[in-house]
């Protein structure tokens, strides 16, 4: 049995290396994708995982796989389309390392996933399913989620939820909304970001922890504070953790979904109910969760820039 199984794009983040006198930038070509990046922190940190998803029978789709491979991610459930293009996303950095993106996806492979191309199989043999909202943007990958997180959670599988939200891949904002209120209406656990509880709900991370435990049924809400850490709470315990200093912020790419990962791998390894959780087991699955991300944005990309325990412990003890 796998720990988690996730659902979800795969791309290339085609990130800036420098900039030539006419203000055109040399780019850098990273593997991305949020369940991508999620699913590699969760394996470093010693949990069992396998992807479900489409590339592009091209070169960029062949390098994902191998790159899924080489993190020990399974890569059974992912299918190589030769009549679609691998998803490519450009990435923006400003001074401080925060990133703005483009993407080249009308459509990418990841959209054309179909509920006849997921493998069911995955779906009765995990301890986790988790998805994101990308998913979501357009049929037929929209409708795959919708039936794969049915049949999930049809068997009593735990499921997470990013929304992970990127405004320029949808029509408009309502549509983004819609779809992530689905989403987070299906959701055990939930990671969510303080920009995406402001955009959904014009709420602090607190109040929008609380909506979403009280009114969503969600067990568990890890609100995220960019570099001012995480807000997290169940119904019976909460906790804020501060992110560690001294870090040097190059890209910030990947650093939520190894958030995600991170503190996914220490919630497993707690053996315990979302509701069973206490204040210290939060504050021990957070700081984990805030530093591996912290140390991630000091490389660029995103499945590439997961550090490793040791380091991550190294710099919890100081």
């Amino acid at each position: 049995m796998y720990d988690v199984i996730a659902l979800g794009e795969l791309l290339i983040d085609f990130a800036p290396k420098s900039v030539d006198a006419a203000g055109y930038p040399t780019l850098a070509a990273n593997p991305g994708g949020a369940p991508g990046n999620f699913l590699a922190a969760l394996n470093k940190f010693g949990c069992s995982v396998a992807m479900i998803g489409k590339v592009g029978d091209d070169m960029f789709g062949r390098l994902l796989i191998g790159t899924l491979k080489a993190a020990g991610i399974e890569t059974r459930g992912v299918v190589v389309d030769p009549d679609q293009f691998t998803t490519l996303a450009f990435v923006s950095l400003d001074a401080s390392g925060n990133r703005d993106f483009s993407f080249a996806r009308k459509p990418g492979a990841d959209t054309c996933l179909t509920i006849d191309e997921v493998d069911e199989a995955l779906l009765t043999d995990t301890r986790v399913f988790h998805f994101g909202t990308l998913s979501l943007t357009n049929d037929p990958a929209r409708e795959a989620t919708h039936q794969a997180v049915a049949k999930a959670k049809a068997r009593g599988i735990l499921i997470s939820v990013d929304p992970n939200l990127r405004k320029p891949l949808w029509p408009d904002a309502q549509s983004a909304k819609d779809a992530i209120e689905w989403s987070l209406r299906q959701a055990d656990i939930v990671k969510i970001s303080d920009e995406e509880i402001e955009f959904l709900w014009g709420l602090d991370p607190e109040e929008g922890a609380k909506k979403l435990l009280d009114e969503y049924g969600v067990s568990l809400v890890y609100a995220t504070l960019g570099p001012k850490g995480c807000y997290a709470a169940t119904k019976n315990a909460s906790v804020t953790v501060s992110s560690p200093t001294g870090i040097h912020v190059v890209d910030t790419t990947g650093a939520g979904d190894i958030f995600g990962g991170s503190a996914m791998s220490r919630f497993l390894r707690c053996g315990k109910k979302p509701d069973d959780l206490t204040a210290d087991d939060l504050k021990d699955i957070v700081t984990f969760a805030c530093t591996a991300a912290s140390l991630s944005t000091q490389k660029h990309g995103g499945i590439s820039s997961v550090p490793e325990e040791a380091e991550v412990i190294a710099k919890i003890k100081g």
